[in-house]
C-alpha cells in the first residue's frame, strides 16, 4: 500500500498486509480525499481506528497540519509508529494508544478539537452511531468540521444533532459518508 497523493504520493506504507488489518481500497481512499481535499489544508485531524495510519498519513500528505492517531492494538501501532518515523512526519503526529470511547473522552477532557474526524472501525464492528453521539456530545469538531465514516453495517441517518450528511457513497459493501458540523445560531 502506498501514500496516493500529496507531497509523500508513492511512498510505501507497512503494514498493510497484517492479518488483523483491513486497510482502505486504493480507489476509495481515493474518491474520499477527492471529497475532502478543500477541508484538508492547515487542518486538524483526528484518525481513529487508525491500525497502520494509512488515512491519516493520507491528510497529513495533502497539507494537514497534524494529526492524532488512535488504536489499541499494540502489534498494529508498531508498525504505524514506523511509517511514522520513515516517512518523517513524527512532529505532525501524536499517537494514542486507547480505545475509541478513552480516547473521546481524553480529547474532549484536554480541549482537543478536530477539522477532520476519520473513522474506519474494524471490520463488522458496528460502532459508527455510538462513535458519531461521542464526538457531537463531547463537541470534538470545530465549525465547519467534517465527520467521515467507512463503514460496512451500521444504518446511519442524514442528520445527527448540528451534523448534516453532505455526502454518501457506496463501493461495493462499503459506505463512505461525510457530515458536516453545521454552525446553530
Amino acid at each position: 500500500m502506498r501514500v496516493i497523493s500529496g507531497y509523500l504520493k508513492g511512498r510505501e506504507l507497512l503494514g498493510y498486509n497484517v492479518e488483523t488489518t483491513r486497510p482502505t481500497m486504493s480507489r476509495v481512499k481515493e474518491s474520499m480525499f477527492a471529497s475532502i481535499q478543500n477541508y484538508i489544508g492547515n487542518s486538524i485531524v483526528l484518525d481513529l481506528f487508525c491500525g497502520t495510519g494509512s488515512l491519516g498519513i493520507e491528510a497529513l500528505s495533502m497539507g494537514a497540519s497534524r494529526c492524532y492517531f488512535v488504536d489499541n492494538n499494540k502489534d498494529i501501532l508498531r508498525y504505524l509508529n514506523k511509517n511514522i518515523n520513515n516517512l518523517d512526519i513524527n512532529s505532525k503526529s501524536t499517537v494514542v494508544s486507547k480505545d475509541y470511547r478513552d480516547s473521546l473522552l481524553y480529547f474532549k477532557n484536554n480541549n482537543i478539537k478536530f477539522n477532520i474526524v476519520l473513522v474506519d472501525a474494524p471490520y463488522k464492528m458496528e460502532v459508527m452511531e455510538e462513535v458519531i453521539e461521542l464526538v457531537t456530545k463531547y463537541d470534538l469538531l470545530l465549525d465547519n468540521g467534517i465527520l467521515v465514516l467507512e463503514y460496512s453495517f451500521d444504518k446511519l441517518k442524514d442528520k445527527y444533532s448540528n451534523l448534516e450528511l453532505i455526502r454518501s457513497k457506496k463501493y461495493g459493501d462499503k459506505y463512505v459518508n461525510i457530515y458536516l458540523k453545521i454552525i446553530i445560531n
